[in-house]
């Protein structure tokens, strides 16, 4: 590789070094937010105690994805493999634990459906059978 061309590869990965920094100190702020108010909503639903049963995973889920933004934060700064890699495992325990809410509410949902469509169909057979 001739010299000119071994600068231009280093001056192009310093911009895309920075530039990956910056995305990275961004999204970790994002993350930041969005796991305080997952904690926030996580507390409201607390207060009842059906809504624990939610609150609860919700709280651990915003929790670690506040540790995942810190993890990032922390690699873009020091550069450190290890924070990178605390940070996925943060991360990735997040979208786990946000599967399974959203498995667990789908089937509420289709239960819920299930049900409405037995009552609706019992009070059709009602009217019809009174007529």
């Amino acid at each position: 590789m001739s010299d000119v061309t071994q600068q231009n590869y280093q001056t192009q990965n310093l911009a895309v070094e920075a530039a990956f920094s910056a995305l990275i100190v961004k999204m970790s702020k994002d993350m930041s937010f969005l796991g305080i108010v997952a904690i926030v909503g996580g507390a409201l639903a607390c207060l009842s105690i059906i809504g624990a049963a939610f609150g609860i995973p919700v709280i651990f889920a915003g929790m670690r994805l506040r540790e995942s933004a810190d993890a990032f934060k922390n690699y873009s700064y020091n550069n450190d493999p290890m924070m990178l890699h605390q940070a996925i495992e943060k991360q990735s325990r997040y979208f786990f634990i946000y599967k399974v809410l959203v498995i667990i509410y789908l089937a509420l949902v289709g239960i819920y459906l299930i049900v409405l469509l037995i009552i609706i169909l019992a009070a059709g057979t009602a009217i019809v059978n009174n007529y």
